[in-house]
């Protein structure tokens, strides 16, 4: 490219063209050519506004690519259009293609497109997003080095792991120390990030660590199932990195390299005793780093993300994300499961069967081949306390925990009131264990005779003594069914004497025929 603004200061400082020509290594033919037009133009000074791009166009309107018939593209419009999801130069080019004939003029070729959009984008925008699309993905990590607590008891160092999110396209980063690396605090920080970010990205990259992928594959990773249920919860997937391959999530890596260096760094020896203390000077640094310009470009990482970034994220659904464990179970004989130190019961179909158990704060569930099969209140800071449901007992079990005092005389009331009050006066005479023996005797002979003939019974015992028992009651039973079945027999030879007695007769008028 022709050095302008170089030949038209050693021009205007008096050197001579053949001088310029050994100066800029231009030709004789086009020094005299830009000279001719700036004495045209009546320029006689340079400023620092004219750049040889403004000086061509200055100098040589008819070189520009619209005196040559070219169509000109709004490159505000093309950087738009491809922050969006699924766009591409190409795309943008096919439809430039169609404007410029329909406006009856020439389209730039792919190659010169590119090349034009290229130098607009470097010129003119922080970012040129060719690779990261705005809102696409988030890049999460744990931090190499680490920070540390003191403990207040022993004065002893208790190690803080920092978790790092990134956004690729803005390098808008976010930072917290947890105590350990496993999967609560792993989901934890993820939370954590979506609040600060105001948004969740299409796809998470986190790197292959236990807490969140189980088994490593590039086509299908087998993931922790509470990460996953995590993803599906804010609408998201998550796609890890490969192993051992820091180039496909570089924005977290160069992320981690920059909290430790401003973060990390600077804190070193902060003494705290509480991490929610050291979390809360960890997020003043964090303010600082985004806020902090860039330094080859403008703007910085909180501008670039309110401006072009955070509108393309997905709104953080609410309620925030319930942590969930998963565990494996063994069903026990007596149809419970342990869940640390406290029993949980299943149907009793399922003794001896491994089950999936989910835990969040406050509920239990358990799943046997992907079907919830039971799920409890979670019992807290207690041991050995056991939550069983009655449906999930055998018939005979739940007979058994059902036969109380309570149940013995919902059923005498519905029986009738002399029953009620029999079963009132024995739970009140007896041991509570040795009257519902009693009970359960009586209320086994509902199966023999009707619940009429029981509350008869029951007025009968009631009449003759104040302590009724149950051999006495099934002595009276089985006599008032036994007259309650004689009666039932006179009556039908009653009726059967009544039949012969009254039988058809022919009269004496058939037999006066007769003769």
């Amino acid at each position: 490219m022709v050095n302008y603004r170089k030949i038209l200061e050693c021009y205007f400082n008096g050197m001579s063209q053949r001088t310029i020509e050994v100066a800029v290594g231009s030709s004789r033919n086009t020094i005299r050519d830009v000279v001719k037009k700036a004495e045209e133009k009546e320029l006689k000074e340079v400023t620092e506004e004219m750049t040889n791009l403004w000086l061509e166009e200055y100098l040589f309107p008819e070189k520009r690519p619209q005196a040559k018939g070219y169509y000109e593209e709004d490159w505000d419009y093309v950087h738009k259009e491809l922050g969006k999801a699924h766009m591409t130069l190409k795309l943008l080019h096919k439809e430039y293609s169609v404007r410029a004939k329909d406006n009856k003029g020439i389209p730039y070729a792919y190659r010169t497109y590119c090349e034009h959009y290229q130098n607009y984008a470097g010129k003119y925008k922080v970012t040129m997003p060719l690779k990261h699309k705005p809102g696409k993905s988030i890049e999460t990590d744990w931090a190499g080095a680490t920070l540390k607590l003191i403990d207040r008891v022993t004065g002893e160092d208790i190690k803080v792991y920092i978790f790092v999110a990134a956004l690729p396209y803005s390098q808008f980063c976010y930072a917290e120390g947890f105590l350990d690396m496993k999967s609560p605090s792993w989901l934890t920080g993820h939370i954590h990030a979506f609040e600060y970010f105001g948004g969740v990205t299409e796809t998470i990259t986190p790197d292959n660590l236990k807490a969140g992928v189980i088994k490593t594959d590039y086509a299908e990773p087998l993931l922790n199932e509470s990460y996953r249920e995590l993803a599906d919860y804010y609408q998201t997937v998550i796609v890890p990195a490969r192993v051992r391959k820091a180039k496909d999530k570089p924005s977290v890596e160069g992320a981690v390299g920059f909290v430790s260096r401003q973060i990390l760094a600077a804190l070193r020896n902060t003494q705290c005793f509480y991490l929610e203390d050291l979390n809360e000077l960890i997020w003043e640094k964090l303010e600082e780093i985004n806020n902090e310009p860039f330094q080859k470009k403008h703007g910085s990482r909180q501008s670039v993300f309110k401006d072009e970034e955070h509108s393309y994220l997905s709104p953080v659904r609410q309620p925030a994300y319930q942590l969930t464990e998963w565990r494996i179970a063994k069903v026990q004989l007596n149809y419970h499961i342990q869940v640390e130190r406290n029993y949980y019961s299943v149907p009793y179909e399922y003794v001896q069967c491994d089950v999936e158990v989910r835990l969040t704060k406050n509920l239990i569930e358990v799943y046997f081949n992907q079907s919830r099969i039971s799920s409890h209140k979670r019992i807290n800071n207690k041991v050995n306390q056991y939550s069983t449901l009655n449906d999930h007992m055998p018939d005979h079990h739940r007979m058994y925990a059902e036969h109380t005092p309570e149940n013995v005389k919902d059923w005498a009331e519905e029986v009738g009131t002399n029953t009620f009050n029999m079963v009132t006066k024995i739970l009140e005479q007896q041991v509570e264990k040795r009257a519902l023996k009693m009970l359960s005797g009586i209320q086994n002979l509902e199966r023999k005779y009707s619940a009429q003939l029981i509350e008869e019974t029951s007025e009968i015992i009631l009449s003759i003594t104040t302590q009724p028992t149950l051999a006495a009651f099934k002595t009276i039973i089985k006599r008032q069914n036994e007259h309650k079945k004689n009666d039932h027999s006179s009556k039908l030879n009653t009726a059967t004497k009544t039949n012969n007695d009254y039988g058809f007769s022919r009269g004496a008028d058939y037999w006066r025929r007769k003769v």
